[in-house]
């Protein structure tokens, strides 16, 4: 699933191409993806200007002249495709769900095979209300995360701070990769109780997860099975990977075999950790 570094660099590429700019045909092929797509949807796109996006965790709000905001999320295997409209109509790609296009000839498409993403539509006013994004927790790029705000959301939690950062009430848009990446800067254990952290641990990991992002951000995140950027190009933060995906492999802190066995994988809730259990405590 697309995390926060990947869902930024879509918006940031709908935003390059709608932003300001009038939606002069929208159309659907499907009346569902996860859930329901609101009834009259491209019909409220078409003849719509764009006033602006907001990404709130993994989700994307596309801001519409009359006071609405589209809801955008990927799921696991969605991705937005944006191209010049050519002189002759195109056939749609496959598993295309939404077609919006502008005056300009840009062609906005959501591409989405299983079907795990969704659309919605809100009033501008009471986006932080809406069922999906009303519980979400902080952004971890805002001024507002630090590390005492952190310490308090994390006071008492008896689960693996692993796990912890992945619940989307205690900070919003971190999933596998990023937590595995974070945690190892910050030399923190994935297995280590949440309610351990408060404190001089959170004060070296809540810069170890802005970094971490800030810098996936800037390398158009990573591209890991479905997702590449909405021009087609892929995100290359993968090879900037510290621990994700390089079980058996030295870290970048220790000497290898025979004195540390490496970077090491376990599953935790299901899902598989990457971390160096020499250099993470």
């Amino acid at each position: 699933m697309p995390e926060l570094p990947e869902v930024e660099t879509v918006m940031r590429g709908l935003a390059a191409r709608l932003e300001g700019r009038r939606i002069i045909q929208a159309s659907l092929t499907r009346g569902d993806l996860r859930r329901a797509i609101p009834s009259g949807l491209a019909e409220r796109l078409t003849g719509a200007r764009v006033l602006g996006f907001r990404r709130r965790g993994k989700y994307i709000l596309m801001r519409l002249s009359g006071g609405d905001s589209m809801l955008i999320h990927l799921g696991m295997s969605g991705r937005m495709a944006i191209r010049l409209q050519p002189a002759v109509e195109p056939d749609r790609e496959k598993h295309e769900h939404l077609v919006m296009e502008t005056e300009e000839g840009w062609r906005i498409g959501l591409i989405d095979p299983r079907r795990f993403g969704l659309l919605d539509l809100m009033p501008t006013a009471g986006e932080d209300a809406h069922g999906l994004l009303r519980g979400i927790g902080p952004e971890p790029l805002d001024e507002g995360f630090t590390a005492a705000s952190l310490s308090a959301s994390l006071a008492g939690k008896r689960t693996p701070i692993k796990a912890a950062l992945l619940d989307q009430r205690i900070v919003a848009g971190l999933g596998n990769i990023y937590v595995s990446e974070a945690l190892f800067r910050a030399g923190i254990s994935p297995r280590r109780l949440a309610a351990s952290v408060p404190g001089v641990r959170a004060a070296r990991l809540v810069p170890a997860i802005k970094d971490t992002l800030t810098e996936a951000i800037a390398a158009g995140g990573s591209s890991l099975r479905d997702y590449v950027q909405p021009d087609g190009e892929l995100g290359y933060f993968q090879h900037a990977w510290k621990v994700y995906g390089r079980a058996g492999m030295p870290c970048e802190r220790c000497p290898g075999p025979p004195g540390c066995a490496g970077i090491r994988r376990i599953v935790q809730s299901g899902r598989s950790t990457f971390f160096c259990p020499r250099s993470q405590h």
